[in-house]
């Protein structure tokens, strides 16, 4: 079964970089940095599926679910007015996004 505190949907596709670096400039978590000849994942485990650096790639290198995954549980959690940083982290590790 899948874990959405311990996983993350996100799916890249070096192959089809072309190195515009947008991902890198619109992800909250650093979770992509500049590479030679197309970016690399620098962070996978850090991604909160938010869907930025998909939503901005020219050519679908880049796939997440978003909605399933660490935003959502944030989101969940101000709509029900809990506070995040007292529960287990959504990402599963202690230096993860919810810290």
């Amino acid at each position: 079964m899948f874990n959405s505190y311990l996983e993350n949907t996100l799916q890249y596709y070096p192959e089809k970089c072309i190195n515009c670096l947008m991902c890198t400039q619109v992800c909250p978590h650093g979770v992509f940095t500049e590479g030679k000849e197309h970016v690399e994942l620098k962070s996978p485990a850090s991604c909160m599926e938010c869907g930025a650096c998909a939503g901005n790639c020219p050519v679908q290198a880049i796939e997440v679910e978003s909605g399933v995954g660490c935003a959502w549980a944030m989101i969940s959690a101000a709509l029900r007015g809990k506070d995040m940083d007292s529960d287990a982290c959504c990402c599963g590790e202690d230096d993860g996004c919810c810290q």
